[in-house]
């Protein structure tokens, strides 16, 4: 007898609704045939799409924009390495990526031109959705349902739904300290069905990943779950409240497609990347953010639309090795902190990606976006470090890199290109909405309207154009 099941199932309301995250929105008819190419153009669709983004803001002239003829203090230690296109250079830390530079289009002149201010609350806004944050937008400013959506969230909503998996998924975790603090990273205005399923790893147990609001507990099989009847019942009389507190549409079928999650042979396999051969485990590495990588790619493998990485901090281990201030926000010994920690650890599972990808025919048809909030300031030496001698590098959102491949971007070239120091952009210059725009157009989204959750249209973007060039 099942006495009271919110005690063994926890399924909160955002998860609830977001494993229901359905809809035909704006869709054309060859996103319902799931075409993959432009009828117009010829061109390839990608169908997929994977964003991995490198929390705090990784430094752009350390990695893959240096600056070899500036002076000292604004280029660094680091030497270039060759790669696979002879267009491309890379930082010499980056020896995997290298041999896949043949697969990437670099964007080197993404700047905020200064219309959002110079921290991370901003960064993630801007280039999460697209849309300018409109002042005051301060680092201690959270998420709000108004807010504009994040992009990944508008592709979910767009596209077909999946048999039997969510349109959209975040992993290891919610950006942010504490998690989910982040702007940006939410359906927002489209509504909270339309949200990321949040699937979280373990830094210890890094094959261990979990959907914690979708976690059977206690005496709860899915034997159990599959009888509808003793499901629903139960479910109202554990919790009321949620559907007094929210007029959810459409309820009873996002009910199901959450519980088909935890029913469903296909989703439990897609999410256990200990089905993967040893061999690939180790080409991918053993620390979380190489993981979640692998289990990004078979979630791709599997056909969800729209996957996120955040970058998840170990910071034992960045204090240890005096990286103070998380990920790739290097105030604090930039160079020590690429070198030692942030660039081996995303050099050979993103390469290895890349690589699984174009070896299992995927990448041609899945967008690869490599981003975070901001660039870091050309001149080397952040206050909070001890100025020159601590050899950091502050924020800096007036100049940036992007990383792109697949989906029909042509590899192996550069877009735009930075001033001397990396300072601003100066060859055709690219706002974030400007990316926005190049990921729907590489995914075939021309409809952008909408309509929120009181029934009211809206434009998801009147600003920006797409990058055509590097298609």
């Amino acid at each position: 007898m099942l006495c009271n099941p919110s005690e063994h199932l926890r399924i909160d309301r955002r998860a609830l609704l977001t494993a229901g995250g359905v809809g035909f929105m704006g869709l054309s008819l060859p996103e319902l045939l799931g075409a993959a190419t432009d009828g117009a153009t010829g061109r390839k669709i990608a169908k997929r799409a994977i964003l991995i983004w490198l929390s705090g803001g990784p430094s752009h002239i350390d990695t893959w924009d240096m600056k070899l003829d500036a002076p000292r203090e604004f280029r660094g230690p680091f030497e270039p390495i060759a790669t696979s296109a002879p267009s491309i250079t890379l930082c010499e830390h980056l020896p995997h990526l290298a041999t896949q530079a043949h697969h990437l289009g670099i964007v080197r002149s993404l700047g905020h031109y200064g219309r959002a201010r110079n921290d991370h609350h901003t960064g993630y806004f801007y280039n999460l959705t697209g849309q300018r944050p409109e002042p005051p937008f301060l680092n201690t400013r959270r998420p709000k349902p108004n807010d504009a959506p994040y992009l990944g969230c508008v592709v979910g909503a767009k596209r077909p739904p999946h048999p039997y998996l969510p349109q959209v998924i975040t992993l290891p975790d919610l950006a942010g300290d504490p998690p989910g603090q982040r702007p940006g990273q939410f359906a927002a205005r489209l509504g909270v069905q339309h949200d990321p399923l949040v699937v979280v790893g373990d830094l210890k147990k890094t094959l261990d990943f979990k959907v914690p609001s979708l976690t059977l507990q206690g005496e709860i099989s899915a034997s159990r779950l599959r009888d509808r009847q003793t499901l629903l019942g139960s479910l109202e009389d554990a919790d009321q409240a949620l559907e007094r507190s929210f007029a959810t549409t459409n309820y009873s079928r996002q009910q199901a497609k959450a519980f088909s999650i935890l029913c469903s042979p296909q989703a439990k396999a897609a999410f256990d990347v200990s089905r993967e051969p040893e061999s690939i485990r180790r080409r991918y590495g053993s620390e979380l953010n190489a993981t979640s990588m692998l289990l990004a790619r078979r979630l791709i493998e599997a056909d969800v639309p729209f996957v996120t990485l955040f970058w998840k901090s170990d910071y034992e281990e960045e204090k240890r090795l005096g990286c103070l201030a998380g990920g790739w926000d290097t105030h604090y010994d930039n160079f020590g902190c690429l070198r030692k920690l942030l660039l081996p650890k995303f050099d050979r599972p993103f390469a290895t990606l890349l690589a699984d990808l174009a070896e299992r025919g995927l990448l041609e048809e899945t967008l690869v976006i490599v981003t975070g909030e901001m660039g870091r300031k050309p001149k080397i030496g952040d206050p909070r470090s001890g100025g020159v001698k601590g050899a950091g590098r502050d924020h800096w959102t007036h100049c940036m890199s992007v990383l792109l491949a697949g989906g029909g971007v042509q590899g192996g070239q550069t877009y735009g290109s930075s001033d001397k120091t990396g300072a601003y952009p100066a060859d055709r210059p690219v706002e974030p909405e400007d990316i926005a725009r190049t990921i729907y157009y590489a995914m075939g989204i021309e409809d952008l309207t909408a309509t929120d959750p009181d029934g009211k249209p809206f434009e998801l973007m009147s600003d920006g154009e797409p990058l055509t060039g590097l298609f």
